[in-house]
């Protein structure tokens, strides 16, 4: 059946005060009716009953008729969105739908905040300040993107299509100027709002259905065995460089990350069979780790023991300025690789594995749940290849010399 739809406009006239009158609204479908205010006042005289609209060419006539022009636009726009999703609509549900009410007209900015809200609630328990941090620069670039495109501050939700995604994607790059992989964060954040939106039935369709955009992480960077004896075996004059080396060499046998060194205590360092174990859990994931100290870790640490404060093994440390320092250290080691603490994990992850070591045992020092986190972490060097290879070319050659050949 055809479904009858009008908008009526009309004063309420027992509302009048000193010749002035509300404007109001009337929505009819299919026989269902829901009345609203337009939020708008019109001296009686000037309103014509018939036309529905403000009478003669007066500059408040015009101005008030393309107001009411506009309010009718919006309401057949909700009127069509409800159309697609919905197999009876009723009058109510226009009104609501264009007034902001129900369940339907959530907006993308407000479910974002709803999502923030969340994610600070969680900081500290299972989330990392970091994370609340890069949530909240997706949603200002979000807005930066929908005052810049739209030139508006906030938009519905069922008005996300693909070409919004693949827009905001094309502004990070151009107007903002981010990195690929940046680009994919925020991306990636605003699929986490919208489909968290679809699955509740906030929106009827998922405008990233049809969007893939790849982060384009780039190699992660370690140090070989003879890269990692010339920071062990470089003399620094000054005490703070030689510190900052000694913690990063620390990581690249302990596969610690440094706010696992930092927050490191003396309850974590236990003895098991006479030998010093390293037993906690890590800070990001709480997944819990183990590792055995080999004679440098155990050197850094007496190293250093004047610097225990509150059963901190190596004091109180600043992520930041012990980063910059790191660069001189690297530097000055003849490296010329851009090197961070996070990559000496990376090294102890490649350089255990060249040297035999079960990628099973690797992840679960590392601290992960999934082999393939672990296969990221661990590179495989042509010396590993080459050794691997050769082991297996001298159980074959035992195997068939006893075969002659056809």
């Amino acid at each position: 059946m055809r479904s009858t739809f009008n908008i009526l406009f009309y004063v309420n006239k027992s509302k009048e005060k000193n010749g002035v009158v509300p404007v109001m609204g009337r929505v009819t479908i299919n026989g269902t009716q829901s009345q609203f205010s337009c939020k708008k006042t019109i001296p009686l005289d000037m309103w014509d009953v018939k036309g529905n609209c403000a009478k003669g060419r007066s500059k408040e006539a015009l101005q008030i008729n393309r107001e009411l022009d506009n309010i009718k636009a919006q309401i057949i726009k909700h009127y069509q969105h409800l159309s697609d999703r919905e197999a009876f609509v009723t009058a109510e549900m226009v009104r609501n739908s264009y007034q902001g009410f129900g369940s339907e007209y959530e907006t993308l900015l407000s479910a974002f905040d709803k999502d923030i809200a969340n994610q600070k609630k969680r900081v500290g328990k299972d989330r990392a300040a970091s994370t609340l941090w890069a949530m909240e620069r997706s949603r200002k670039d979000v807005a930066g993107f929908i005052q810049s495109h739209y030139r508006r501050t906030d938009m519905s939700m069922l008005e996300l299509t693909p070409e919004f995604i693949k827009d905001f994607a094309a502004y990070l790059s151009t107007d903002r100027g981010l990195a690929n992989g940046t680009i994919w964060q925020r991306c990636m954040w605003l699929k986490g709002v919208v489909l968290r939106a679809h699955y509740n039935g906030k929106i009827p369709r998922n405008p990233f259905a049809q969007f893939h955009i790849s982060p384009n992480c780039k190699e992660r960077e370690f140090l070989t065995e003879d890269e990692l004896k010339a920071v062990v075996t470089h003399e620094f004059e000054d005490d703070n460089l030689a510190f900052v080396r000694d913690i990063f060499v620390f990581v690249c046998f302990t596969a610690l990350s440094f706010i696992d060194v930092k927050n490191l205590t003396t309850d974590n360092i236990v003895d098991i069979n006479g030998d010093k174990w390293i037993i906690s859990k890590r800070h990001k994931t709480n997944i819990p780790f183990q590792v055995k100290l080999m004679d440098v870790p155990l050197q850094i640490i007496d190293r250093y023991k004047h610097l225990q404060e509150d059963k901190l093994v190596f004091g109180k440390m600043n992520y930041w300025s012990m980063c910059k320092r790191l660069k001189t250290v690297v530097k000055a080691c003849g490296i010329e690789k851009a090197i961070s603490y996070h990559c000496g994990r990376h090294s102890f992850a490649t350089l255990a594995l060249s040297k035999g070591m079960l990628i099973e045992s690797v992840s679960r020092v590392l601290g992960h749940t999934n082999i393939v986190t672990t296969q990221i972490y661990a590179k495989i060097t042509s010396q590993k290849l080459d050794n691997d290879l050769t082991m297996l070319g001298n159980k074959l050659n035992a195997s068939f010399k006893d075969i002659k050949r056809v």
